[in-house]
């Protein structure tokens, strides 16, 4: 499935993490002090790479989380059919079609012909530059 695993409490800022089959980027972790019956607790805010909804998690900091596996792959635009776009990886000459972002700066630059760069993660993708 694209996953490998690490404690809550080796994560920063920065990380991306599994959170309910979601692939998401960390940006806050908050660390609660060992009380005097349990282990030390982290809470960590993250936001889903491809919803950009705000996930939590909170667990014991020597609990395992699964990490993404992140695949970095360039493409070249072919062909813009409104609500998708049809993307030839520039390795393996394999074509596909993929949502089209919907982060404003990256759609307006989105055209035919046009380099992308995106990332392969748990089977989905995303284009992350375009440029």
């Amino acid at each position: 499935m694209g996953v490998n695993y690490a404690k809550v409490g080796d994560l920063k800022e920065g990380n991306y993490i599994v959170i309910n089959g979601e692939p998401c980027r960390v940006v806050e972790i908050t660390k609660a002090k060992t009380g005097k019956h349990g282990a030390a607790k982290a809470n960590v805010v993250a936001v889903s790479v491809f919803t950009g909804a705000k996930k939590t998690l909170m667990a014991p900091v020597d609990d395992q989380v699964e990490i993404p596996i992140i695949e970095k792959h360039i493409g070249q635009i072919l062909a813009d059919t409104g609500d998708k776009i049809q993307v030839m990886d520039m390795d393996t000459y394999e074509t596909f079609d993929m949502e089209k972002p919907k982060e404003e700066d990256l759609a307006s630059k989105v055209r035919p012909g046009a380099e992308v760069e995106y990332w392969t993660i748990m089977g989905r993708r995303k284009i992350v530059r375009v440029k």
